[in-house]
């Protein structure tokens, strides 16, 4: 029976009208919020830059070497011990570097801060899992951009590096609260028929193109951030309007709540309310495992076979692609051309993940994650050999390829995202892709630091890249499809053995 009331749930946003006035509203509200989420992950793209600067240096006698030299440190062509007495920044763009001298023996400050933060993207992911299950998609999704609003207005104050380092903890944090609810809010709220269009659609890289140029207007990280914090607030008063996950309120065994959610989706729709005694008959078959009073936790997941299987599984890949993506986009002052530029063409070549939506409904989630793994790992492994040969072009084709992978990257994370959101029931979705968002953070976490390490071992983060596509194409393999199968609200014991 319980499959009746997940195709019966499935129906209801159908029959109350699919594409409407309030999806219109939802969507409007949900993507306009990742312009500032994207600001706040990506903000060390461009405030860990390090500008040209120069250094005046003093020998050890107290004389002023007549060598002032270009982003060393230690006196050119000198053979006196001497010291750098001051250092002079381009004044064209305003860093954290420059802020707080960042340089020579103080470099890896800069990675060590964007680890920090991704530490707290993972911790984030974490806490948003369980507490969206818990309390609610829509307290949890608000909560999480008061916080967004919050650290980025301090951070643009910050005194040290140190206090910066915290702060940008805990934006990671609120981001990683908030990249994981949005999804699974916009997938409960989305009829089947659209839900992969829906997810897929190209808010983030529209999001990074705008922060790129944001960056080309401002350059000024502290500017930066208190622009970030501005543009929360227009979300936050929308984001009032807006229900919670109705599925939500079943799954807690609130029933007139989800009738009065989806009462107001058809009155914004102008269609009729469904028939709230029929709700009730259908739920009432199910309500031993549907609509249990018991909180799930991670512990659900981890004691039945098959979710702890397709969990194991999309690990390796969730891993995959957040060591992936920030690989690509933390090191993109490495690659050839305009920072600016490289940043905002970051974004472009992600857009094509609109085209995700098509082939993952045409042809399965499973085959469309598969090929833009296997693309990302081949073109990743392909970049990673090229840093070791001396070729004529080898700057166009390092930036060909690197972008041909950034691109399959994201268009395989965006594949696998919708995968994930339907693997798991309603009564866990938010811990399990919580989970997942969480796993990808460890993988996130060591990109800043190969990133770092392939100043000195070139091609060693692209290499990496490469094998953990391709040995996550494996993994894929193994997972179920879901392609135009219901949402499932309950926990089959039995499914998959």
């Amino acid at each position: 029976m319980s499959v009746d009331v997940n195709e019966y749930l499935e129906s209801l946003l159908t029959d109350l009208g699919a594409c409407g006035k309030f999806q219109l509203l939802f969507y409007c509200l949900v993507y306009g919020s990742m312009i500032p989420a994207a600001f706040s992950v990506l903000m060390m793209t461009f405030g860990g830059i390090e500008p040209n600067w120069s250094c005046n240096w003093l020998s050890k006698n107290g004389q002023l070497l007549n060598t002032t030299s270009q982003m060393m440190c230690n006196p050119d062509n000198s053979t006196h011990e001497a010291v750098c007495v001051s250092k002079t920044f381009d004044s064209s763009l305003s860093t954290i570097v420059q802020k707080w001298d960042l340089t020579c023996d103080r470099e890896w400050i800069v990675s060590t801060i964007t680890t920090i933060q991704l530490a707290g993207l993972l911790f984030g992911a974490i806490m948003s899992g369980q507490i969206g299950d818990s309390f609610g998609r829509k307290p949890t999704f608000f909560v999480s951009f008061i916080m967004l609003f919050a650290f980025n207005l301090v951070a643009a104050f910050s005194v040290s590096w140190q206090m910066f380092a915290v702060l940008r903890f805990f934006i990671g944090i609120a981001s990683g609260w908030y990249l994981t609810i949005y999804i699974i809010f916009l997938a409960e709220l989305t009829s089947m028929r659209y839900r992969s269009g829906i997810v897929a659609f190209p808010a983030w890289p529209i999001g990074t193109m705008i922060f790129g140029l944001f960056c080309w207007i401002l350059n000024d990280w502290k500017n930066i951030q208190i622009t970030t914090a501005i543009l929360c607030v227009p979300w936050l008063i929308g984001l009032c309007f807006v229900p919670e996950s109705y599925r939500w309120f079943v799954s807690r065994n609130k029933i007139n709540e989800a009738h009065q959610v989806l009462t107001k989706i058809a009155r914004l729709n102008g269609k009729s309310p469904p028939d709230f005694v029929k709700l009730c008959d259908i739920i009432a078959f199910t309500k031993t495992e549907n609509t249990c009073d018991r909180k799930r936790t991670v512990v659900d997941i981890l004691k039945t076979k098959h979710l702890l299987k397709d969990t194991l599984l999309l690990n390796v890949c969730w891993i995959s692609c957040g060591y992936g993506y920030f690989a690509i986009s933390f090191g993109v002052k490495q690659l050839s051309g305009n920072i600016y530029l490289n940043i905002v063409f970051l974004g472009l070549v992600d857009v094509v993940q609109i085209c995700v939506s098509f082939i993952a409904n045409k042809i399965g989630r499973k085959r469309t994650t598969f090929i833009f793994f296997a693309v990302a790992g081949i073109t990743g492994t392909v970049v990673g050999i090229l840093q070791f040969i001396d070729l004529n072009n080898k700057g166009q084709l390092v930036n060909g390829f690197a972008f041909t992978s950034k691109m399959c990257v994201n268009s395989g994370w965006i594949s696998l995202i919708i995968l994930t959101s339907e693997i798991y029931p309603t009564v866990v979705r938010n811990v399990g892709f919580g989970l997942n968002n969480s796993i990808a953070r460890i993988g996130a976490m060591t990109a800043p630091q190969l990133v770092f390490a392939s100043k000195h071992i070139p091609g060693l983060s692209y290499l990496l890249l490469g094998g953990l596509f391709l040995f996550s194409c494996i993994c894929v393999v193994f997972l179920p499809e879901t392609n135009k199968k219901a949402l499932k609200d309950t926990i089959d014991e039995n499914e998959g053995l």
